[in-house]
């Protein structure tokens, strides 16, 4: 839609103006958890990530690698879709990642890609690229706090898998 279908009221209540669409309600959800989230809080929990990683990704058809970029005290720089691919596979390249990182001075990212498939169970490959951004990323001393995988509105995180 090129015009706000919504309106805040003073009291930080949202109004619907006119006909919307399940997407254009989810991408206002996003738009305000990603507000939200910029204010300062830090993203700490793998579940609060998750929140903003699901409403970013869960309903895309073809898979996405996103990052949310944190600084040293885990608060959202920005969120930003690094890669696009198919609807079973992304190519993430961890030069860029490394790269782009560098250029918002951050301190930790979560990294996270959806599977349209609908299945949160991490293959191989994913593990292997976690690996591999996790190895580049502290060659410059940024960390990575976790790799979530996102299924419609569930998730996994490889954290707490203990895949890291």
């Amino acid at each position: 839609m090129s015009e706000p279908f919504w309106v805040k009221d003073d009291a930080g209540s949202y109004h619907i103006t006119q006909p919307v669409s399940a997407a254009d309600i989810v991408a206002l959800a996003a738009q305000i958890l990603e507000e939200s989230v910029l204010k300062g809080e830090s993203l700490e929990k793998p579940s609060e990530a998750a929140e903003l990683f699901k409403t970013k990704l869960g309903l895309k058809e073809h898979e996405e690698f996103a990052v949310a970029w944190l600084d040293n005290r885990h608060r959202l720089i920005c969120f930003e879709v690094l890669f696009t691919g198919t609807i079973n596979s992304s190519s993430v390249y961890p030069r860029e990642v490394v790269k782009r990182g560098l250029a918002l001075n951050a301190g930790a990212v979560i990294i996270g890609h959806n599977h349209p498939s609908g299945v949160t169970n991490p293959s191989q490959s994913d593990i292997a690229i976690t690996k591999r951004l996790k190895d580049a990323l502290e060659l410059v001393e940024i960390r990575l706090l976790d790799h979530l995988i996102i299924a419609g509105n569930a998730h996994v995180s490889l954290a707490e898998r203990g895949e890291m």
